[in-house]
């Protein structure tokens, strides 16, 4: 169930409800680049109701500007960090340079082209996101991961 709406520190009201990964413990963040660096993504999906690298899952993105807004987001989930959070970078249905076509899945229900952003590695923990997940092919999950590893500086 949907808890109230919140509003940030300066009153700007993000969303209209809360969203898992918004706050607290669980917030996603970004990754510093040593965090990054360590990395060790795998393709691992499985029907087991955790977050699986493979797997596109929703929670909240904070904007860049870190000023307490975001958006509600499919991330696709690229590495495990521990036994409590993963690794993933965010989709959006607009092109923007250097981001990478993930095709079509059913994370967007107007079936439209999705473009994984490379720059920005978060940190989402078991309990800040949904588990809607979709499995994306290990293809598809190979050749994203390599740009992401190639522009971080990690093996994929």
């Amino acid at each position: 169930m949907p808890t109230a709406p919140r509003t940030d520190p300066a009153g700007y009201r993000a969303t209209e409800f809360e969203s898992p990964g918004q706050f607290g413990e669980g917030a996603t963040r970004d990754l510093s680049a040593a965090e990054v660096r360590a990395l060790r993504p795998s393709y691992s999906p499985s029907a087991d109701g955790d977050p699986d690298p493979g797997e596109i899952v929703w929670t909240w993105v904070p904007f860049e500007e870190h000023d307490g807004r975001g958006k509600d987001r499919p991330v696709l989930v690229i590495a495990r960090i521990d036994g409590a959070s993963v690794a993933g970078c965010f989709l959006t249905t607009k092109q923007h340079d250097g981001y990478v076509s993930v095709g079509t899945g059913g994370w967007d229900s107007q079936g439209r082209e999705s473009f994984l952003a490379p720059d920005r590695v978060l940190r989402l923990t078991d309990g800040g996101m949904r588990r809607e997940g979709h499995v994306l092919s290990r293809d598809r999950f190979t050749r994203v991961v390599g740009r992401v590893a190639a522009l971080h500086g990690f093996a994929a």
